[in-house]
């Protein structure tokens, strides 16, 4: 298990290398220059010079890059552009617990509901309620956030108008403000996790061991919870890394939409200013937390599913 686990450690820190040689490149070759951005009206070729100068945009991208990945590797994400001599880290201080948090809820909320759901649909296959609750989940896996938020809005809106209670659409503080950003970035997740769970509990209930399991006369919650699920399960944990990385591809729209102030929206602030080390410093933290998830993901695989541990000892 170690060796597989070594194997995959290897696999992910390469990803994570390509990543931060793939942001790098894009800011290099993105058009504009951030530096006169930065200057905005004022154009003093001095100043202009010596602040290329102060960020090391004068040297060749190759060692621009060797001397990058040297602060990545001492925990410095490097200085801000547009805020000038305030570490990347500084800036995004007060958003990565925001994200964290807020991604952390979303997929509490899309393994609450779209387990259960699965499961419910599963066991009532083929009937009107399987239908109907898979076809809300295939819409909610397919609606792209961007437009189920203006939806979330006007429903919030004609509950407001008629009397009904309303949530706030934008800010952040209050555990109300948490509520329609959580579900927006939750319901593609929620989607796929129901339908994996559906899928999955109707392999497992097609075995022979289930059969044998109501022949010796187990009652039927305890088949289902005790043998066919534990066994669904074995799949969801695989997709509980890909599941992240459709929370972060999501966070970017929800909180600029929803006005939170995480490191999505700090992202896109940053792309509109063409602050290059905070967008860098941004796509390198989530990228941190998106492969640490999938190798948690691989690491409890191997504690439930023995037989990844037996292949791995026989590689």
């Amino acid at each position: 298990m170690l060796r597989f686990l070594a194997r995959r450690l290897i696999g992910l820190l390469f990803v994570l290398f390509s990543i931060t040689f793939i942001t790098f490149i894009i800011g290099h070759l993105a058009p504009g220059d951030p530096i006169r951005v930065l200057l905005g009206n004022r154009q003093d070729d001095a100043l202009y010079n010596r602040l290329r100068h102060l960020y090391g945009l004068d040297l060749p991208w190759t060692q621009q890059y060797v001397s990058y990945i040297d602060n990545l590797l001492h925990g410095n994400l490097g200085y801000s552009f547009r805020y000038q001599g305030r570490a990347v880290a500084d800036i995004m201080a007060s958003g990565v617990p925001i994200s964290f948090g807020l991604g952390l809820a979303a997929l509490l909320v899309s393994v609450l509901i779209g387990i259960p759901v699965g499961i419910m649909a599963a066991l009532r296959q083929n009937s009107i309620l399987d239908w109907g609750v898979m076809g809300v989940m295939l819409a909610l896996y397919s609606i792209p956030s961007f437009v189920l938020i203006p939806i979330a809005w006007a429903v919030n809106d004609f509950s407001h108008n008629h009397g009904g209670p309303s949530l706030p659409v934008a800010g952040w503080g209050t555990p109300r403000h948490w509520i329609l950003p959580v579900l927006i970035l939750a319901a593609a997740s929620i989607g796929y996790i129901a339908r994996l769970t559906r899928f999955s509990m109707l392999e497992v209930l097609r075995q022979d061991y289930i059969r044998v399991a109501f022949s010796k006369g187990l009652r039927a919650r305890g088949v289902y919870l005790g043998h066919a699920f534990r066994n669904a399960l074995l799949p969801l944990l695989t997709v509980i890394g890909p599941s992240v990385a459709f929370l972060v591809t999501g966070a970017f729209v929800v909180e600029n939409l929803f006005a939170v102030p995480g490191i999505g929206y700090l992202a896109v602030q940053a792309i509109g200013q063409r602050d290059y080390p905070v967008v860098q410093g941004t796509t390198v933290i989530l990228a941190v937390a998106v492969v640490a998830m999938n190798f948690l993901t691989d690491i409890a695989y191997t504690v439930a599913d023995p037989r990844v541990r037996l292949d791995a000892h026989n590689e």
